[in-house]
């Protein structure tokens, strides 16, 4: 569920209320009793990536493929020996 954030037209009390979408949103300010409360458009909240995240699961090379030891990824350049993720089959 989201967190929004309010604030008081009346007063400028500002709160913030953990709330499902589907509700209603509130209008009555706990502070001042007024039913002036107005949902503000909030910047929301950055992304935090804990533990192993989508990188081990989604992006990382599959086991056994090599590194490649030359940055290209054009046909196989000199120096590379094939059969490395990059250029496998060129």
């Amino acid at each position: 569920m989201p967190t929004y954030e309010y604030r008081c037209l009346g007063c400028g009390h500002e709160l913030d209320a953990f709330q499902s979408m589907k509700d209603e949103a509130l209008t009555l300010c706990p502070a001042c009793g007024a039913e002036r409360l107005q949902r503000q458009i909030s910047r929301g909240t950055g992304m935090i990536f804990k533990g192993s995240g989508f990188y081990e699961t989604d992006y990382r090379r599959k086991k056994g493929a090599a590194e490649c030891p030359v940055e290209s990824t054009e046909s196989k350049p000199a120096g590379c020996a094939g059969g490395c993720a990059c250029h496998e089959g060129k």
